[in-house]
């Protein structure tokens, strides 16, 4: 599952680390290299590619807009955070005492509990009448992935990330009062990049610093070249070490000269798409930010300094200025 697909339902996030190999690399995003020699790229867009992609650009704002305007997941929706902390389970009701506390007259007063098991979550309900929904499915207890379940109106997002957490969304979250859409660049079709993955001989494991202050493992895998109004670019690319990612999902984090200016300030994220003839497409017109650019209640990655890029990336989505 891609970034965009989790970030779309309950902003699952794949940060980048920092690049420490060997002078040669450190410090190389976006500056010529020494040699003179460009990194190389990868075939040209057809105009039939070319004509398929900018109505796609449309369709997909268009959805995330309406997703977040009225969507029961949508950020806007998020009304409580609670991190487990050191602690493995929370209790979930209307009563106080309770560790997520839902005055609602469709909660109980001690509805249930939740417990985290290993990579899972259990969720066991305490009043003998409460009842939670997985997807059509009622249930009292069940043993359950990174994922969300119904109590009522409300949705609750079981979070792993190894920083395990319940996120509360309400569909009638008062937070819908401030929306006011999403800001794109125009789209630019120089901002589609074909490249390979250059792989890293020796994939080590790296930490990744987190909103929230928690440290996140995960796998520097490789990095991607490209250029960007001809200056030569590099971003590392990571997987992240955490339930509910796949052995093949990568993800790029980063920040350039339009971060805290024209687009959101703590940076933006990209899905790379691996083509069948074994390169990637880097659509920096897909490029979105991160679920905090939004609400408070998340906890998105931040950019590695390896991933600072020095040009500005006037494509993606702006800030549209929803936390400050």
């Amino acid at each position: 599952m891609s970034i965009r697909d989790e970030i779309r339902s309950w902003s699952r996030t794949i940060p980048l680390a920092v690049l420490l190999l060997s002078g040669f690399l450190a410090g190389v995003s976006c500056q010529k290299a020494s040699s003179g020699e460009g990194p190389s790229q990868g075939p040209r867009m057809s105009a039939a590619e070319a004509d398929t992609l900018l109505p796609s650009y449309a369709r997909d704002r268009a959805e995330t807009d309406q997703r977040l305007k009225s969507a029961p997941t949508s950020y806007l929706a998020t009304i409580l955070r609670r991190d487990f902390n050191e602690r493995t389970s929370l209790t979930v009701g209307s009563a106080p005492g309770n560790d997520v506390r839902i005055e609602d007259a469709g909660v109980r007063a001690h509805h249930l509990r939740v417990t985290v098991a290993a990579d899972s979550f259990r969720v066991e309900t305490i009043d003998p009448r409460a009842r939670f929904q997985v997807k059509d499915s009622t249930m009292s207890r069940a043993t359950l992935p990174p994922s969300g379940i119904k109590v009522g109106r409300f949705s609750l997002r079981l979070s792993h990330q190894r920083f395990p957490a319940i996120i509360v969304f309400d569909p009638k979250s008062p937070r819908f009062k401030v929306y006011k859409g999403i800001k794109y660049f125009p789209p630019d079709l120089s901002y589609h990049v074909v490249t390979a993955l250059v792989p890293n001989p020796k994939p080590d494991t790296t930490i990744i610093l987190s909103t929230r202050g928690n440290r996140r493992r995960a796998v520097r895998v490789g990095w991607f070249d490209f250029k960007v109004n001809g200056t030569p670019c590099r971003l590392e690319a990571e997987r992240l070490l955490e339930p509910g990612v796949g052995e093949n999902d990568l993800g790029l984090f980063f920040t350039d000269a339009t971060t805290k200016k024209e687009s959101y300030g703590v940076g933006r994220y990209l899905d790379p798409e691996r083509r069948k003839d074994g390169l990637y497409t880097l659509d920096f017109n897909r490029c979105y930010n991160p679920a905090c650019a939004y609400s408070d209640h998340y906890n998105c990655p931040i950019p590695p300094e390896a991933n600072h890029l020095t040009v500005a990336i006037r494509a993606g989505e702006m800030d549209s200025h929803y936390m400050h």
